[in-house]
């Protein structure tokens, strides 16, 4: 069946949101009265759940756990959210899938009050038939639930749709609904960890995605057009 329905990640396979997330999480960390660690050593948090993330740094399940996402979000929304960047050749790359007639959709862990002003903000609104992301209480966080979501509200099917992430969570996301998944490594998923999810293909850049789904499809795809 051809593939005409692509589902797009946010942070680390659209944006590089490294500023934004990793300045949001020292800004908790030292609200919280915690030892910030360096923006470097904070690169795996890109792309994971945001609970997640504070349970593994702050090594606890409790209310403090909230806390931290008070007050990440509050960073966040007053600045984090403008700290990104768009991929380079990325805008290029919507365009033409755009030309081809693909449906494009942003499929992000990230709640969607911040998702949309985030891409609106970078001009990328408009390459999207739909934007889709979780709900501040952290209801759809989870790719599995947030992708079969998506599924059922566009009525469209699982064999006619592909997921493109970084992380694990797109990819084992994309294999629960039985969607096919392309793993990219220009993000902040190792090349390690996407091969370990079992994603379908690999890429290394935004331009490779193109060529995948044109293939996927059974047609040529001319890189110059």
């Amino acid at each position: 069946m051809a593939i005409n329905n692509i589902f797009f990640d946010l942070d680390g396979t659209l944006i590089d949101s490294k500023v934004g997330m990793t300045g949001s999480i020292q800004y908790a960390l030292e609200k919280l009265g915690k030892v910030v660690p360096k923006t470097d050593d904070l690169i795996w948090c890109i792309g994971a759940p945001l609970r997640e993330i504070f349970i593994k740094l702050l090594k606890s399940n409790d209310a403090i756990i909230e806390e931290a996402v008070i007050f990440y979000r509050e960073y966040f929304k007053e600045k984090g959210k403008f700290e990104n960047e768009t991929y380079p050749g990325m805008p290029e790359v919507l365009s033409k899938l755009n030309k081809y007639g693909f449906n494009l959709f942003v499929v992000t862990a990230k709640p969607y009050v911040f998702a949309i002003e985030m891409i609106t903000d970078l001009g990328l609104l408009k390459f999207f038939r739909a934007v889709y992301g979780s709900e501040l209480s952290g209801n759809l966080m989870d790719k599995v639930n947030l992708i079969a979501y998506v599924l059922q509200n566009e009525k469209i099917s699982a064999i006619n749709t592909i997921m493109v992430g970084d992380r694990k969570y797109d990819i084992i996301g994309a294999k629960k609904n039985r969607v096919l998944s392309v793993g990219v490594t220009y993000g902040y998923g190792t090349k390690e960890e996407l091969t370990k999810s079992k994603t379908d293909f690999i890429v290394d850049s935004p331009e490779d995605i193109c060529e995948i789904v044109m293939k996927e499809n059974g047609k040529e795809y001319d890189v110059y057009n």
